[in-house]
């Protein structure tokens, strides 16, 4: 007699699970981890927006003083750099999770064409830093108007009569 063995569909089920659960805890889902002294994603996170007027870079940074943080355009390059101080000393226990991310941090953008650097400001508040970079004059939409023309003579125009040039 042969004993014919089968895989159970239960136990086939299972390592599926834990094949999921596994690429949960991966980090697909979370790109932006902090561990000491690596940095993976992006170290600084950004908006930036433009309007007609300017271009306005607004940065998180919770926690830093603005003391700490220095802002460079250099040929074209927004350079925003910094740095955060662990205050907290090793007798006040080990961390079992460390997610607060401490030490020197930068980030660089490329900007368009057409801003003026030298007029720049700078705000922080509540954690935000907002920086406001104006375009040139030449770069800002402009509107044209329209002159009116009726039967081919524009409105401003006057028409001059035809023995009036004979005087």
């Amino acid at each position: 007699m042969t004993i014919i063995r089968r895989a159970s569909p239960l136990g086939e089920l299972m390592t599926l699970r834990r094949a999921v659960d596994r690429l949960f805890d991966d980090d697909v889902f979370r790109p932006f981890r902090w561990t000491p002294g690596v940095v993976d994603g992006p170290a600084l996170p950004l908006d930036v927006t433009t309007t007609a007027d300017e271009l306005t870079v607004e940065a998180s940074l919770p926690g830093i003083k603005p003391e700490d943080v220095e802002i460079v355009v250099e040929s074209g390059t927004l350079t925003i750099t910094g740095k955060t101080v662990d205050e907290r000393r090793a007798e006040e226990g080990s961390y079992l999770v460390q997610e607060i991310r401490r030490g020197s941090f930068s980030r660089s953008v490329t900007l368009p064409n057409g801003l003026e650097p030298d007029r720049a400001t700078a705000t922080f508040e509540h954690g935000i830093l907002r920086l406001r970079i104006p375009k040139a004059e030449q770069l800002k939409p402009r509107q044209i108007r329209i002159s009116p023309i009726t039967d081919a003579i524009p409105s401003g125009a006057t028409e001059v009569p035809a023995d009036a040039s004979k005087a």
